[in-house]
């Protein structure tokens, strides 16, 4: 089990919905609170300390009851997930950060455990999770934890113009850990998705 209080916990709320007309998708409403809530409340009990990255809405967010970090100015246009990576690292106190979309409220509750023991058994500088889809398997690069001491290797991936993340983090040790349900890592980027969300049953 990993030691919570060595964790900081990120929720990524810093992308722009353009696949959903541009609405800010952790504020969406799923079960009678916004999806980032429900992110914050699946990943509390699972770390130290919890964060929110969020380039709009800022006030709305910190109603939450976490800080609210938009993304570093130092990447000037750069938008995308690994901004927000990078945010959660230059404002992370503990060792290691996690970081979850605003818009998967399912994800598992043993994600920072899986994780992390991925990272130790592999000695590894971060752990991502996966899923397989049929035979073959899938990565969910967004769940994500790292070692703090990566802040560095990111800003310079950044400012070369790099953005995919797994091309990042295959620079690194890299564990993986396959989670048997991939359901729990559905998440919004249509409308569609979306209303097929508010219309399934809770877990």
């Amino acid at each position: 089990m990993p030691d919570r209080a060595q964790i900081s916990g990120l929720v990524l709320a810093g992308g722009q919905g353009s696949r959903l007309g541009g609405i800010d998708k952790g504020l969406q409403e799923f079960e009678g609170l916004p999806l980032a809530q429900h992110a914050l409340q699946r990943l509390a009990p699972q770390v130290g300390c919890l964060m929110i990255s969020a380039n709009r809405n800022l006030d709305v967010y910190q109603r939450m009851g976490a800080p609210v970090w938009p993304d570093s100015p130092s990447v000037a246009g750069y938008e995308g997930p690994l901004a927000g990576f990078l945010t959660g690292l230059a404002h992370c106190e503990t060792p290691y950060l996690v970081t979850v979309p605003c818009d998967s409220p399912r994800f598992p509750a043993d994600l920072v455990q899986r994780l992390w023991q991925a990272l130790q058994d592999e000695a590894a500088d971060l752990a991502i999770a996966a899923t397989r889809r049929g035979s073959e398997t899938q990565l969910e690069p967004v769940f994500c934890l790292m070692k703090r001491e990566l802040q560095g290797s990111l800003q310079r991936y950044l400012q070369s113009g790099q953005r995919k993340i797994e091309r990042w983090t295959a620079e690194h040790r890299r564990a993986e850990f396959v989670f048997d349900d991939a359901t729990a890592f559905f998440n919004i980027n249509t409308p569609d998705e979306l209303t097929r969300l508010r219309a399934s049953r809770s877990d």
